[in-house]
């Protein structure tokens, strides 16, 4: 096998295998981690991109720093294939499959819904999905030092991690939602039921209009949020400091498991990535026997083959396949580093990526059996009862809680499932952010200054959350969900795309992807071809496509939290959010361009 010149090679890949048979990546780092610092012998072609061809490397061969022994601790390794799995697993399986993907299928067609859902699972999720992991495996590296085979395209790597960090800045808040949630369970009535005497009144009264108000909608925004004491985004009000230690405890959970690295965390997801199964096949159980459940499911189901006519759909089918799968945070990036050189991404690609979007359709039975006991019981019909997002999860869902027998097992039940969830999500993109700054400043991974380092960041993280725990904190928290991963996000995926694709050429790629899968049958190195059509032209037209929706709806849409319009400077504020992420990876990609093009110019080489 020969390897292209100004890519991995030269810093990573040290030399070519010897006749017959391939160097294992794995074999060469050992139990199959290496440390980045061998990539002190790339040459100066580093700042060039890789089409430059055969005759500038060998131009600038003379240029090539000798290597130096790293005196750094090296990287980590996954103690075993099924770690890795489980782990991904857990992070693309999170609160989404939840709370959004069954509302997503009720809300345009029902069963019709799974069509566009297929198809985008197919052209754009599993394409990606094996693009990230690949790129992480075959060069074992973060987001940022992967790009030293493009550097041209290390931007979209500092993209990644500004979206892994505006991510994680309002995800561990929904963690400390449900630890609320959690310690609020142990206790008989439940404190939203109709039950509890702080709410009983609210179920006697009916509202002019016939609709009946909930004590779950109540205690989620006077307890919970305190958001009846904010007027929007320019009055947050003070910090909720129940919210405040359950943060607090959530963070020192983070902490704790990235300190001991995916040696510990490899561990845990045994637990968290399987307990949230047990838990959803318990509620289907339990559902099937409810009084209404058919009702729910047959309401979940319903196909409306008019729907598909509609744009709307088939976006909303694009950014599920796209948010559930975590493909660009750089999380997935991340972990597949850790992985040996010859370990079969192909094989893990179909497993994670199916086993998750099976996962989403699967939770759909569980949450609209019981909404449909819920909505027979209180003698409306089940959309009546059904939302998306936190309503879903903190309100509607909490609400059926309620009304089961044994309402307190299941309610503990239930957001002990939310809390493994989150902390596996989590994990995924503080994960992608360690990563990716402990790759560049190798020096960090010595116990110490990974420990000061992971610190910080959490504290870090812990005071800028606490903006999103205050009275007005939903309006803030809804903000940032709605703009972090909204354009931004996908302009960076259309880049590492179109950058593979075109930048380090799509050949090259497919041929990395089968040194790593030698072993594997021939059926991968057919499907191949699947997905090298893919990169090449379908992938990128479907983001465009997706791309051009948000712009749309962005345009015509105003951003709402119930009730509440978002003020123009708030959306304003938001956009700049989104954009934060695709302008730094263009600022990066300009100075690359430009060091590449004065180099030319000073080497007589244009």
């Amino acid at each position: 096998m020969k390897f292209p010149p100004d890519q991995w090679t030269e810093g990573l890949h040290m030399g070519d295998p010897q006749e017959g048979g391939m160097q294992s990546y794995g074999s060469a780092r050992g139990e199959g981690s290496t440390s980045p610092d061998r990539a002190h012998g790339l040459t100066r072609t580093e700042s060039i991109v890789s089409q430059d061809g055969p005759d500038l490397h060998h131009h600038l061969e003379s240029h090539q720093a000798p290597s130096v022994p790293s005196s750094h601790p090296a990287r980590e390794t996954w103690g075993g294939k099924y770690e890795f799995l489980l782990s991904c697993i857990g992070y693309c399986v999170g609160l989404g499959n939840v709370w959004r993907f069954p509302y997503l299928c009720y809300r345009n067609g029902g069963g019709a819904f799974l069509i566009p859902y297929s198809i985008m699972l197919f052209f754009t999720g599993l394409p990606l999905f094996l693009m990230e992991l690949s790129l992480g495996q075959y060069g074992a590296a973060g987001p940022i030092t992967v790009w030293k085979c493009c550097p041209i395209l290390k931007g979209i790597g500092i993209g990644m991690l500004l979206v892994s960090s505006l991510v994680s800045l309002y995800y561990n808040v929904i963690i400390a939602w449900t630890f609320y949630y959690l310690g609020q369970s142990f206790q008989s009535p439940l404190p939203w039921s109709c039950e509890s005497k702080l709410y009983f009144h609210l179920c006697q009264n009916v509202s002019s209009n016939g609709s009946t108000f909930s004590p779950s909608e109540a205690f989620w925004n006077e307890k919970v949020l305190g958001v009846v004491h904010s007027t929007g985004l320019s009055d947050p009000g003070p910090v909720r400091w129940e919210l405040a230690l359950c943060l607090l405890a959530a963070w020192f959970i983070i902490f704790l498991c990235m300190l001991k690295g995916i040696h510990s965390s490899g561990k845990v997801v045994y637990f968290t990535a399987t307990f949230p199964y047990f838990v959803i096949i318990v509620l289907i159980i339990r559902g099937a026997t409810l009084e209404g459940s058919i009702d729910g499911v047959r309401f979940y189901l319903t196909a409306d083959w008019e729907r598909l006519q509609s744009a709307q759909v088939w976006n909303d089918a694009a950014s599920q396949i796209f948010y559930s799968l975590g493909i660009g945070f750089g999380g997935l990036l991340s972990m597949a580093s850790y992985n040996k050189f010859d370990n079969n991404v192909i094989r893990d690609t179909l497993v994670i990526a199916i086993g998750n979007c099976s996962t989403s359709f699967f939770a759909g039975f569980a949450i609209f059996s019981i909404l449909g006991h819920m909505a027979w019981k209180k003698g409306v019909p089940v959309g009546q009862v059904a939302d998306s997002g936190p309503g879903l999860a903190f309100v509607a869902y909490p609400e059926a809680l309620a009304l089961l027998p044994g309402s307190v097992f299941w309610s503990i039940l239930f957001f002990l499932m939310l809390f493994t969830l989150g902390v596996d999500t989590l994990f995924g993109n503080m994960e992608g952010i360690t990563t990716a700054v402990l790759d560049e400043l190798p020096y960090l991974r010595d116990w110490r200054w990974k420990t000061i380092f992971l610190g910080s960041l959490c504290f870090v993280f812990y005071l800028l959350g606490l903006l999103l725990i205050t009275d007005g904190g939903i309006y803030w928290f809804t903000l940032i969900d709605s703009y972090s991963t909204s354009f931004g996000l996908i302009i960076i995926t259309l880049f590492m795309c179109i950058g593979i694709a075109f930048f380090y050429g799509v050949n090259q790629f497919c041929q990395d992807i089968i040194d790593m899968v030698s072993s594997c049958p021939p059926w991968c190195t057919k499907l191949l071809w699947y997905f090298k059509a893919c990169w090449v032209f379908i992938t990128p037209v479907l983001l465009l496509f997706i791309l051009f929706y948000i712009f749309l709806e962005m345009y015509n849409t105003p951003l709402r939290y119930g009730s509440y319009e978002y003020p123009r400077w708030g959306r304003a504020l938001g956009i700049c959010m989104g954009a934060l992420c695709t302008h730094a990876g263009a600022e990066h990609w300009a100075y690359a361009w430009g060091r590449c093009a004065a180099f030319r110019s000073q080497s007589g080489l244009v």
